[in-house]
């Protein structure tokens, strides 16, 4: 029996990857900039999550912040507190405290199905046991 190499095995997996497409969310302010709206989240899964009663589920799934003025600080920003509405096939933001014309801040979109691949992790771009992402940033 004959040995192949290992790197034989990397090309092949790299070659077989196929990555899903994600869904393109996009963030606009509505309602004169009271409400912030997210789009392009699949529809089956939001309408089923907004059958759960659960106090703050929402916040836990695409929570928003306020961008601290050093961006390093983001990831320890308390969650801006609010209310969660399915609107058109969309969320709808309302915060407790209106927003800041002028400031900026942040909805944070995890990627729980985020196409995690065997080259994403040996490429360095995805790390075991942490969810993948998006900062969608809106003024």
């Amino acid at each position: 029996m004959t040995k192949k190499p290992v790197w034989i095995f990397l090309v092949l997996c790299f070659g077989c990857s196929h990555k899903p497409q994600l869904p393109a969310v996009k963030v606009t302010l509505v309602d004169n900039g009271r409400s912030v709206k997210f789009t392009g989240l699949d529809y089956a899964v939001i309408s089923e999550i907004s059958r759960d009663s659960t106090a703050g589920l929402w916040q836990g799934l695409i929570p928003v912040y306020h961008m601290p003025a050093d961006t390093d600080l983001e990831d320890y920003q308390p969650v801006q507190p609010g209310k969660y509405e399915l609107k058109d096939r969309a969320i709808v933001f309302t915060p407790d405290t209106p927003f800041v014309k002028g400031h900026t801040y942040f909805m944070r979109y995890y990627q729980f199905d985020g196409g995690e691949d065997i080259p994403d992790f040996i490429k360095g771009k995805k790390k075991l046991g942490r969810p993948h992402y998006i900062d969608l940033i809106f003024k």
